[in-house]
């Protein structure tokens, strides 16, 4: 691949040709927050909001300890935990973004720059259409897992903007993995699949520019910067995969006494790697390790 050394971020010429079928795709149908989804209907807290098989202690003893009522809450408290990470995500990346096109707006080709613009003004509409579900559905934020808002917010405005947009492609792909994996199916609750869905119409491009923007990358580093980023990557993955499939914190959201104590390392490890979460990952996530293998990350 040829490589314009001005360019921060660069991309081979068919995918630079892809990132403005994805500006075009991105004018023509922006997200609305009040007409995306039906908020009139509400959300009715009697459905559910994933299949109760992707709850996160499903398929071990504890699960088995509560009753029916319980597990139906623990499926919505799971839930105000995913959003929240896409809060916490999408409210941090545009002045990540925005910070990297005021650094090096000079060495932006004119479709980044407009791509990376895009993606943030994207990303404040799904924070507040994330916010308006949590408030309509009466559900608590969670917090941040340990150490991602340092990372956001401290540590990637003063890397390269590759690294920026390669963790945010793993933090997104993540997320946006498990919520089209567990939510879209007619036994989910209408409110919650279709806003599941209707971000992940964005989502798609996001993780499309990401991955391009990966690639690229990795055919032209030099081979220790190129180490140097797989080690960021993996551990941000190893990281986020284990605070993905199961958050601590949910002891302290649910009205009952949670099986599991916050600082039961054991349990929590038990429950991180009992084999019907392995399972899952192993189908949810296939397309990310499948990507990350091919450049040579795991």
């Amino acid at each position: 691949m040829k490589v314009d050394p001005t360019q921060v971020i660069t991309l081979s010429e068919k995918n630079s040709r892809d990132v403005l079928k994805l500006i075009a795709s991105s004018h023509e149908s922006p997200m609305d927050i009040n007409t995306v989804l039906p908020w009139r209907q509400g959300v009715d807290k009697g459905g559910l909001p994933k299949k109760p098989e992707q709850c996160w202690i499903f398929g071990t003893p504890y699960y088995e300890k509560l009753t029916d009522v319980q597990r139906h809450e623990l499926l919505w408290e799971e839930t105000a935990r995913d959003v929240s990470m896409f809060i916490i995500l999408e409210q941090t990346l545009p002045p990540l973004y925005l910070g990297y096109i005021n650094q090096h707006r000079g060495k932006l080709s004119p479709e980044v720059y407009e791509y990376l613009m895009i993606f943030s003004k994207e990303e404040i509409v799904h924070t507040l259409a994330f916010q308006r579900y949590m408030r309509l559905a009466e559900l608590r934020l969670f917090n941040p897992p340990d150490g991602l808002h340092e990372l956001l917010v401290q540590q990637l405005p003063t890397m390269h903007p590759v690294a920026g947009v390669l963790c945010t492609l793993i933090l997104e792909w993540v997320a946006e993995s498990a919520a089209m994996y567990g939510t879209q199916s007619d036994e989910i609750e209408p409110l919650t699949r279709e806003m599941f869905y209707q971000h992940h119409i964005d989502e798609a491009r996001h993780i499309a520019f990401g991955r391009w923007v990966g690639e690229a990358y990795f055919d032209v580093a030099a081979e220790p910067q190129a180490q140097e980023m797989r080690k960021l990557l993996l551990s941000l993955f190893n990281r986020l995969i284990a605070q993905f499939t199961y958050n601590p914190e949910i002891a302290e959201h649910t009205s009952f006494p949670f099986p599991i104590q916050r600082a039961d390392q054991a349990a929590i490890d038990i429950v991180r790697t009992s084999q019907s979460n392995v399972a899952l990952n192993q189908k949810r996530f296939a397309p990310l390790y499948s990507w990350l293998r091919k450049i040579q990350v795991i």
